[in-house]
């Protein structure tokens, strides 16, 4: 006969499938306490001339991976539970603040441009060499949105920061960085925009222009900028002459900034509507250079058509890549100690 022993860090172990019958018996080595993973010995008994090399070195494999499992023990348990408790906090956070920021610029329709260039502007500080800059933030502080590329623009703050109040209000985890307000609602914006752009099809029908939007459009894709969410906020203005004036620039100009930044002419194209108050205007300008044209005509059949996939999701690809340029996102940001329950206060 051949005895093996195989230490468990499992409460029980259900019987090896092996091709030769086996006999477990199983001893308890450790008392078991609260809160922890019972250890047993287990010995495998097998009749040695039916036992074969291949059912040895399952054992073996076996034993191997069980010591795997003993080595993390319950933490790593513990880990993926809070894990999954901080995603759903975010999510639940994400959700509110969605619901808040629609509703603000549902209600305020003619600052979405001035929304959109909002975030791009804050984005355009990015300096690729010193890492410096980006999504930060900073441009809330009055030396850097009273410069001239931001012109115009006080009014979307200050939309903004009404809505920070009320999501500060209802935030368990902490009031919500300017750098991922801003972006959030530049999401928001183009949202509002492509329902709007739905419900246009439609006659003007809401319901309709609803359920073809949920239907064809492409709202699926903001599944990776969501998870960019934990931005940290600038303590001090961005450097000046890093972003141009869009209404003055040349295409050259605005080509130059976006290749500074990693981007090329297909990206400026999608953005177009980041670039100043008029788009069809911008995207006059930008069809005059030959790089850029191309990708214009693109987009512009893009959005004639019922899905507008092609436009919608280089856009929201764009600003996913954009947004989160120069920043470490904290994956923990909003989350929050959950409340311990006793159980010996429960009454069963």
């Amino acid at each position: 006969m051949v005895s093996l022993s195989l230490l468990s860090t499992l409460p029980s172990l259900s019987p090896l499938s092996l091709s030769s019958p086996a006999i477990f018996t199983t001893t308890t080595r450790y008392s078991p306490l609260p809160g922890t993973i019972r250890c047993s010995s287990i010995n495998l008994v097998v009749d040695d001339d039916r036992f074969r090399r291949r059912d040895f070195l399952n054992c073996l494999a076996l034993s191997a991976g069980i010591e795997v499992i003993s080595s993390s023990g319950t933490f790593s348990g513990d880990a993926y539970a809070a894990d999954l408790i901080q995603r759903r906090q975010r999510s639940e956070f994400q959700s509110d603040i969605k619901g808040t920021l629609y509703t603000a610029i549902k209600k305020n329709p003619d600052l979405i441009p001035s929304i959109l260039t909002l975030a791009l502007n804050d984005v355009m500080t990015y300096d690729k060499a010193s890492k410096s800059g980006g999504p930060n933030g900073s441009i809330r502080f009055s030396s850097e949105i009273s410069r001239p590329e931001n012109k115009g623009l006080s009014s979307a703050l200050n939309l903004l920061e009404d809505a920070k109040k009320e999501i500060d209000s209802y935030s368990k985890g902490g009031p919500i960085a300017y750098a991922d307000l801003i972006q959030c609602a530049a999401q928001s914006a183009l949202k509002n925009t492509f329902l709007a752009s739905a419900i246009r099809k439609c006659g003007g029908n809401e319901e309709k222009g609803s359920l073809l939007y949920t239907a064809y459009g492409s709202n699926g894709q903001w599944g990776l900028f969501d998870k960019t969410f934990g931005r940290t906020d600038a303590q001090e203005p961005d450097p000046e002459g890093r972003v141009p004036q869009w209404d003055k620039a040349s295409v050259q100009e605005m080509k130059d900034k976006f290749k500074a930044v990693g981007f090329g002419p297909r990206q400026l194209a999608v953005m177009s509507a980041f670039l100043g108050p008029d788009q069809k205007a911008t995207e006059d300008l930008l069809a005059t250079d030959p790089e850029v044209a191309p990708w214009v005509q693109k987009y512009q059949r893009s959005r004639e058509t019922v899905s507008q996939t092609d436009y919608e999701v280089d856009l929201i690809t764009t600003l996913t890549k954009l947004s989160c340029l120069g920043q470490q996102i904290n994956y923990e940001a909003y989350t929050y100690p959950v409340k311990k329950i006793e159980l010996s206060k429960l009454k069963l």
